[in-house]
């Protein structure tokens, strides 16, 4: 289906242009979400009757999404979750997670502003990109840890996953060692016979009786 773009659309182009996409994409979401029009007769008049009003009003709403976005680049969010010793997470963080830390650091984000490729499913730090418009995007750090002080240690750049494998295999060796039939044995104590003369010993002790 050929569609003129109202804004521009990622992949896509810009105001005004007139482009080819699958039907399914352009009913179920351009269309619905006012992105685009059909590219008929008709609907190539009404836009360029109304091309200096459709880019003045999206040139004001890119200013301000460029201010807000400066005021929300670089956040860092932190979300506790249960995880397991390897780091793997009790469940995921997702787009709504995300949209209410945000909100919760007075940031004014819907969790459809909110891109993820996947939801997040270890500890550790994420980049998360937010689009506040289709030419505005900025990215926040998403800090997902098990406590507080996981989530400081993150912050200062310390790989927790590492520092714990790290930890396990420490543990691991030195209770191998400690069951290690091949290890050497340390010296007998002083007083201990040696194995001959405890022979001579038990010998005396056979003629005696």
């Amino acid at each position: 289906m050929e569609i003129i773009l109202l804004e521009r659309v990622a992949n896509l182009g810009m105001i005004g242009d007139v482009v080819t996409v699958r039907d399914g994409y352009a009913r179920n979401f351009l269309l619905p979400q006012k992105k685009a029009l059909r590219a008929n007769d008709a609907n190539r008049q009404v836009f360029e009757a109304n091309r200096d009003r459709l880019e003045a009003e999206n040139a004001e709403k890119r200013t301000e999404a460029e201010k807000h976005g400066a005021k929300v680049e670089g956040a860092e969010i932190v979300l506790i979750r249960a995880a397991s010793n390897s780091g793997q997470l009790y469940g995921s963080v997702n787009v709504r997670d995300v949209a209410i830390a945000l909100s919760d650091k007075g940031h004014d984000i819907d969790k459809k502003q909110v891109i993820m490729g996947a939801p997040i499913k270890t500890i550790g730090m994420f980049n998360v990109t937010i689009s506040l418009h289709p030419e505005v995007e900025v990215t926040v750090k998403a800090n997902v840890a098990r406590s507080d002080d996981e989530a400081e240690l993150q912050s200062q750049g310390v790989d927790v996953i590492a520092q714990m494998n790290d930890e396990e295999r420490n543990e691991a060796e030195g209770f191998t060692e400690e069951l290690d039939p091949d290890r050497e044995l340390g010296e007998l104590p002083s007083d201990a016979p040696a194995e001959g003369e405890a022979a001579e010993e038990t010998d005396e002790d056979d003629s005696a009786s």
